[in-house]
């Protein structure tokens, strides 16, 4: 199916970040900004919308241990795409967002010990922005996230999840 596999080439690709309208990207000298899991708590619930011209759902538990877990789930024609499985957690005085891809049997995209890792760049206003990954709060029931991508090309395009709090 063109979908799925135009989702896995994008999401394949986030190891190589870059700036887009909506995101940040980690200069060379990046030093750890200051935060703390309280700062994203707000994520914490059960959140839907559309995306990746399907349906995503986002899962996120209550800051506990100085981290938050969450699991996401595209599906689209009624079929899962694929699973992502994470957290942010406190290092250092700072956040971190790692996560692992999974596709809808569960055999993983990444090595074994491998993750994804989204580095916490600052907060600003209504938006937390990580490497490449920025989460805007609108309101008490919706947020967007913000992705930057590249595609199998290099050219960099932005994903959108937009989702309502259920």
């Amino acid at each position: 199916m063109k979908f799925k596999a135009t989702v896995v080439l994008c999401l394949l690709n986030f190891y190589a970040f870059s700036q887009t309208a909506n995101t940040l990207t980690i200069s060379e000298d990046h030093t750890p900004v200051k935060a703390s899991i309280e700062e994203v708590a707000w994520l914490e619930g059960y959140w839907q919308g559309a995306a990746l011209g399907g349906t995503a759902e986002e899962i996120w538990s209550a800051p506990m241990g100085r981290s938050m877990m969450f699991s996401f789930k595209l599906t689209a024609n009624d079929e899962v795409v694929f699973y992502e499985l994470g957290y942010i957690k406190e290092v250092d005085h700072s956040l971190l967002l790692q996560l692992k891809h999974f596709d809808k049997h569960l055999h993983g995209w990444e090595k074994q010990d491998e993750t994804v890792d989204f580095p916490f760049i600052s907060k600003s206003g209504n938006r937390i922005y990580f490497d490449g990954l920025t989460f805007e709060k609108r309101g008490a029931r919706e947020m967007i996230v913000y992705v930057a991508s590249k595609d199998k090309s290099g050219a960099l395009s932005e994903l959108v999840f937009n989702y309502k709090k259920k």
